[in-house]
């Protein structure tokens, strides 16, 4: 036998429904800062020269990053195993 529930809710309603918070204050927090961060940011989306200066920028970090963790990694997988 198959039954089928249908259940008409808000995003606001479920939540409250299953006991999860309410994150709209959060998320619009968050919207604002991303948007005063945007605005401060055209000039740099309007020069090309700049952009690709920030991106090579971000880009470098990590990979340097990425070099140390698998350094890293290799590093710790060539030491022998230590017995307690």
């Amino acid at each position: 036998m198959r039954l089928t529930i249908n259940v008409d809710l808000t995003p606001q309603e479920a939540r409250a429904f299953f006991g999860m918070p309410d994150v709209e204050p959060l998320n619009e927090m968050v919207v604002a800062e991303m948007m005063v961060r945007a605005k401060d940011q055209m000039d740099t989306l309007a020069d090309p020269e700049r952009l690709v200066a920030r991106w090579m920028e971000m880009s470098g970090k990590g990979l340097d990053a990425f070099q140390g963790l698998v350094g890293a990694a290799m590093n710790a997988a060539s030491q022998p195993a230590k017995k307690k």
